[in-house]
Parts: C-alpha cells; sequence; structure tokens
C-alpha cells in the first residue's frame, strides 16, 4: 500500500489511504474500489469486456440499478422499444457477469443513489463509484462516492480498481440552527451560490458544524448529491450516531456483533485535530432562507425574497453577458421579484430530493390545498413509494391535483418520457437547471421539496415559510 503522510490527517486523507495500492511517477495513484454501480448507461463498459472476452473481476461488489431511462408509469403501457432495449442490455450483462441486479421488477428498484443507502450496500469508509456524476451522494454516510466515465466504469469491471490523482481538501462548516422551512437544499444552493459553480473543483469537501450534526441521513445525502453542482470531486459527514442509527438492520449492512464492531471502526473515521484544509468555507445557519435559483446554472441562486439580478450592474462585464444570457433563455426581467416569476408545472423527485423526508416535507404543504400548476411526484424507490403510500401521503399529493408515479430518474434528465415542454417554466427539486435539462427549451427553476410545493399551490415561486407558519 502506498505510504500514509505523518502528522494529523483529514477525513479524505484517510479514506484515500485506505485504498490506495500503488502511485504512479505522474502522481496518480491506483485504488481498489469497494462498491461499484452500474445502471442502463452502463452498456457502454459491457460492450468493451465483451471485446476483450473479459468477465468482471469482483460481481460481489458490482450491483446493477435500472433507473435512468426507466418509465415511471409502468402499469399497462408499453415502454419504448429503444429504452426497453437498454433496460433488456442491463439484465442481460448482468446476468451474465453474476451482477446482482435491482431491476425493474424488482421490488428495492430505484435510483441508484437512493437504493444504495436504503439497502446498506453505502457504508462508512468504503470507495463508491458509478457511471453517474451524483455519485457524491454517498459521502453522507462518511464515504467516498464520486462519479466516472465510460471508460473507468469499465476498467472496474474488468480490475475493481481506477486511476486517480488525490483530491484538494476543502471543509464547509455550518453551525448555527436552521429556521423552519429550511433545509439541506438551501443550504447546499447558498453554498453553490457563494463559492461558484466551480468553487469547489478539485477538492473533496467534508461538511462539518452543528446544523450538518442536526441534520438527519436525507438531509445529508441532499447536501453531498449538490456537492458536485459546486465542482466539488467528492462531498462528504463524517460518520456519528445519526449514521449508526440509520444503518442498523439495513439489509446488506453488517448484523450482531460485526455491527458493533463496524460501528465502533465508522466512528473513528473522523478529521483528526488540527488537521489542514486546502480552503475553508464558513456559514452561519441562522442566515439561511429559502433559496430558488433564477438562471442557468446552480450557482445562480437568491434567497426567494430577492430579486432577480440586474446585468447593468454588473461591473465584470463577462459576468453580466452571462446573465443577460441567462435571462433572455428564462424569459426574466432585471430586477423582476422571484416572488412575481409564475411556474407552468412542478417537479418532486430526483436523487437529489425523492426520499421519504423530502416527500414528507411536500405533503406537510400541500395537505389541504390545492396546487394550481400540473405536477409530478416520483419517489426515489419502490420502497419509498411503498412507505409514502402506507403513510398517506400518495393521497394528499393527488387530491392537490398532483401525478404520483413509480420511482426512477423522471423528469431530472429528460431522456425517459418524463420532460418538461418547451418554453414551460418548472419548479423543480432536481440537482441541475442548465438549458434543455428537463427537456428542449424547458426553465428550470432548483429549490426544496417544501419550496415546490409552495410554488405548486400559489401557481409562482413562492416563500414556502407563511404556508408553514399557518399550520402552527
Amino acid at each position: 500500500m502506498a505510504q500514509s503522510p505523518s502528522g494529523p490527517r483529514t477525513l479524505i486523507d484517510k479514506l484515500w489511504d485506505s485504498h490506495a495500492i500503488v502511485t504512479r511517477e505522474d502522481g496518480q495513484t491506483l485504488l481498489w474500489v469497494d462498491r461499484h454501480f452500474v445502471h442502463e448507461g452502463s452498456f457502454h463498459a459491457f460492450n468493451k469486456l465483451k471485446e476483450r472476452s473479459a468477465k468482471v473481476a469482483h460481481p460481489e461488489l458490482t450491483f446493477g440499478i435500472a433507473d435512468h431511462y426507466v418509465p415511471t408509469r409502468r402499469s399497462g403501457r408499453n415502454v419504448d422499444p429503444a429504452i426497453q432495449n437498454m433496460i433488456d442490455q442491463l439484465e442481460q450483462n448482468t446476468s451474465e457477469n453474476d451482477v446482482m441486479l435491482f431491476g425493474l421488477n424488482d421490488p428495492r428498484q430505484g435510483i441508484v443513489h437512493v437504493v444504495g443507502p436504503e439497502q446498506g450496500l453505502t457504508l462508512p469508509g468504503l470507495l463508491i463509484v458509478c457511471g453517474d456524476s451524483h455519485t457524491s451522494t454517498h459521502g453522507a454516510f462518511g464515504a467516498w462516492g464520486f462519479g466516472i466515465g465510460a471508460s473507468e466504469v469499465a476498467h472496474v469491471l474488468m480490475t475493481q480498481t481506477l486511476w486517480q490523482r488525490k483530491p484538494k481538501r476543502m471543509r464547509i462548516t455550518v453551525d448555527g440552527t436552521l429556521t423552519p422551512g429550511v433545509g439541506a437544499t438551501d443550504i447546499a444552493l447558498s453554498i453553490i451560490a457563494r463559492i461558484g459553480a466551480d468553487g469547489a473543483q478539485g477538492h473533496a469537501v467534508e461538511y462539518v458544524g452543528s446544523a450538518i450534526r442536526a441534520l438527519s441521513m436525507e438531509g445529508r445525502l441532499t447536501l453531498c448529491n449538490l456537492s458536485i453542482e459546486a465542482g466539488a470531486r467528492c462531498g462528504m459527514v463524517a460518520p456519528d450516531e445519526t449514521t449508526i442509527a440509520y444503518l442498523r438492520n439495513r439489509p446488506f449492512a453488517p448484523t450482531g456483533d460485526g455491527f458493533k464492531r463496524a460501528a465502533e471502526d465508522w466512528l473513528s473515521l473522523q478529521t483528526d485535530k488540527d488537521a489542514q484544509f486546502d480552503r475553508e468555507i464558513v456559514l452561519a445557519g441562522s442566515e439561511i432562507v429559502p433559496v430558488v435559483t433564477w438562471g442557468v446554472s446552480p450557482e445562480d441562486a437568491l434567497p426567494i425574497t430577492m430579486a432577480v439580478p440586474d446585468p447593468d450592474s454588473i461591473p465584470d462585464s463577462g459576468k453580466a453577458a452571462q446573465i443577460r444570457d441567462a435571462l433572455t433563455y428564462m424569459d426574466l426581467k432585471p430586477g423582476q421579484k422571484l416572488t412575481e416569476v409564475h411556474i407552468d408545472r412542478v417537479f418532486i423527485g430526483s436523487c437529489t430530493n425523492s426520499r421519504i423526508e423530502d416527500l414528507r416535507a411536500a405533503a406537510k404543504v400541500l395537505a389541504g390545498r390545492k396546487a394550481k400548476v400540473p405536477g409530478l411526484v416520483s419517489p426515489g424507490s419502490s420502497l419509498v413509494k411503498q412507505q409514502a403510500e402506507a403513510e398517506g401521503l400518495d393521497q394528499i399529493f393527488k387530491e392537490a391535483g398532483l401525478e404520483w408515479v413509480d420511482s426512477g430518474c423522471s423528469m431530472c434528465v429528460g431522456m425517459n418520457g418524463d420532460i418538461v415542454q418547451p418554453g414551460e417554466r418548472c419548479a423543480s427539486t432536481t440537482n441541475r437547471n442548465f438549458k434543455g435539462r428537463q427537456g428542449p427549451g424547458a426553465r428550470t427553476h432548483l429549490m426544496s421539496p417544501a419550496m415546490v410545493a409552495a410554488a405548486a399551490v400559489t401557481g409562482h415561486l413562492a416563500d414556502v415559510r407563511p404556508l408553514i407558519e399557518e399550520r402552527t
């Protein structure tokens, strides 16, 4: 194994050291991979294996999940032939390589970044990769998760290893108490707005502070998921008792005395006192308010109480030009109040905000109210859907006028039948508001599930806090 540095180490240092095998002269290190998730889009990598007459080296460490292209309206409907072919390919590729598959008809199916934690496949201290950039989600457990490209997916399938360059270290501290109506999405968008969409580029981000510790695992998953939108290589939160409680009795987690021993090891995965970071960011949790995006990058985010920026007031000509372009695409006017921006539809789902806590937050706002616009609610997994229905959340969504569908990436990516129509404006719990992300010409505003619910019942971008206060 590669030599560990002397002196205090950060969490990412410890995870790096425990997975490093050998370092080349060019500075890249060969790392051992503990978990590899593959989905329908991974067929390119499996094709590379077939070209070499190779098999998956460690099928017991690889898990297939159908999520990106799967339809979310599955009962009694014909699936698009091209999508069905991708689903069939995943089934064939995993079967031929003895890889466990959470397929379309599996009761545990869902979005990969929801299913991994839910099943206990995501555990503290593991190195986890997937051909999807939001693999950073898994860092919520003190794991090291990051997305990889098609050629890297093939490399991991064939060797269970991966060449990487060590990331820099960034620590983001959020202390204080969040006010009602403010959650992990608001923290993440506030950070991205402050440091920029490339502000954490090349860094592994560790989130610390009392506001982070107060987050549930669902909240931490959302926060780490959105790390990639700040350009980070990964995001992580050190394990604590909240982590242990979540993992207890998960299907693939250790059991009995093995769980007790594992928990002791997990709780030791902490950054050492006096360990050095390359960059430090500090936010006050009490100052964070509900946030929405107005432009075509997650960094184009502002408190809901503010107005669309005026490019004429921006001294940086390049930045001003970007703002003008974004406002043209989004059909917004400089100085327009965000609460005056009308929407055409809403979406609640994606690997960012589709867990049971997210659905509860939205349902709490929607209960007894009617949506003024159409919308779609897609739970993050079949098990989340089952739990939501047991709690009656599906009835709240349907009575509000929203459509309740099956699990999958759905309207986040606009390539599975769920799209925002050209020119339509969508309030969305997803992770990217790029041009065309939810469909050609779609206009996306990112926000939390509670804020999307507020937009649904008002018909425009709205501050959820008064709606919450009405219920207290």
